[in-house]
């Protein structure tokens, strides 16, 4: 039993730093193709490969939707999520970017009490204020002359929490495998759709040519870090459960300090530091206090 507990924490550790390397390739890409156009190209190659696997796994039944209304909301927040992060990390550090999405338990605490009905216990709202006076610190808003890019971090942390209500809502109604794919072949279409909206715009930052090879070489490979480290850290859960995998988490936070340091020279200031303590203090608080709750109630 302890031997599957540590093979599972190591499993996620594996999966969380490998998001972080992922979210570091895309940020090789700024400047040599839009947001939109990574987006929805690392996304098309992923749904591809999934529904590929998913059928050899497990043949035509492995492609029908249970609850497709809680699939379009799953597969529309990653579509906002990662559009809001790929344009995040192209104009701000990896660090100061990650750091801001792990605001998204508080926001998915609140919002499981407003659409799943859950108890709202004081340690959600201590947790929220403590995450957004953590993100107030790694910001410093300057209200003259505010940058809005600076939310994109924000919003990538409100699309990913309706992903975990969406989650929690369909829970045990597939395989981990079929849920991946459903997630990525809806958030494919909707990225694609705004990549297209993009050049509509006229915006020249938003133009998409055909991607040099290099490119589509790293959109590809993110589409597959990405897919591993969710196996990892599927297969880190179910060996150590998901209640001791969760605060490993958080070691995206340092691998992608460390490697926004070496790669880009993006050195933390204190200010970025303290706040990100507090945005990881604030997550744990609120772990550690529903783990208690849930010890309370098992008999």
């Amino acid at each position: 039993m302890q031997q599957d507990e540590r093979s599972g924490l190591l499993f996620a550790l594996a999966g969380f730093a490998f998001l972080s390397l992922g979210d570091a390739i895309i940020k090789t890409m700024a400047g040599a193709w839009p947001p939109t156009g990574v987006a929805a190209l690392r996304y098309t190659l992923g749904a591809i490969g999934l529904g590929v696997l998913l059928y050899w796994r497990e043949g035509p039944g492995g492609f029908r939707l249970p609850r497709p209304g809680v699939q379009l909301m799953r597969g529309a927040g990653v579509a906002f999520a990662t559009l809001s992060f790929f344009s995040a990390v192209f104009v701000m550090p990896l660090a100061t970017a990650t750091a801001i999405v792990f605001t998204s338990p508080m926001l998915t605490a609140v919002l499981a009490i407003v659409m799943l009905g859950e108890e709202s216990r004081k340690e959600t709202w201590i947790s929220l204020v403590g995450g957004f006076a953590g993100v107030m610190l790694v910001l410093r808003p300057d209200p003259a002359d505010f940058d809005w890019s600076a939310l994109l971090p924000l919003g990538s942390a409100i699309g990913m929490s309706f992903v975990m209500i969406g989650n929690r809502m369909s829970a045990k109604l597939a395989s981990p495998l079929a849920m991946q794919f459903s997630i990525a072949s809806i958030a494919a279409p909707i990225l694609v759709v705004a990549a297209l909206l993009g050049v509509a715009s006229g915006l020249p930052e938003l133009a998409i040519g055909w991607p040099q090879w290099h490119v589509a070489l790293r959109c590809a490979v993110v589409a597959v870090t990405a897919t591993t480290a969710h196996w990892l850290v599927y297969l880190g859960t179910t060996r150590a459960g998901a209640a001791t995998v969760a605060p490993m988490t958080y070691v995206q936070m340092l691998v992608a300090t460390l490697l926004g340091i070496v790669l880009f020279g993006d050195i933390p200031d204190w200010q970025t530091l303290v706040g990100a303590a507090l945005i990881i203090g604030a997550g744990l608080y609120l772990w550690n206090a529903s783990r208690l709750q849930s010890a309370k109630i098992s008999p």
